[in-house]
């Protein structure tokens, strides 16, 4: 039998989004005032799925708390109350976008977590803006 464990999270951080090879008003012309010289910050929430069959001498899909552990490495400590553009450098020359953060941070769990398990992550930059990715 399969199943899907979910574990949700959050962290506060803050980005530009910006092209370099575009000049200020491009910039702001796509992405309006999240392109600001100075940055601006989000409460992002995310949701970790994670599918696949139920172990028969455990009962689990994964164990929720050796998930918590992984997010809050992979996830939390990495940028929590960071500045994603410079104090993460895979971010430093890409713009982090909620697609390109959700696409970082599948790939961060996706280390951790058995290629037996179908992953998908929900990351909400706000309450009404949000991406999925799965891979």
């Amino acid at each position: 039998m399969k199943a899907t464990i979910s574990k949700k999270g959050h962290f506060s951080a803050a980005h530009r989004l910006y092209n370099p090879h575009w000049d200020y008003h491009k910039n702001i012309e796509v992405f309006g005032k999240c392109a600001y010289l100075n940055y601006h910050g989000h409460n992002y929430e995310y949701i970790v799925s994670l599918t696949g069959n139920v172990d028969l001498e455990t009962g689990f899909v994964f164990s929720l708390q050796k998930l918590k552990n992984i997010l809050r490495e992979e996830i939390e400590y990495l940028f929590d109350h960071k500045n994603i553009n410079l104090d993460i450098k895979e971010f430093s020359k890409k713009n982090p976008t909620s697609e390109n953060i959700s696409i970082f941070i599948w790939n961060q769990i996706r280390k951790k977590i058995s290629s037996s398990l179908d992953l998908k992550i929900i990351l909400y930059e706000t309450v009404n803006n949000f991406v999925e990715y799965a891979g």
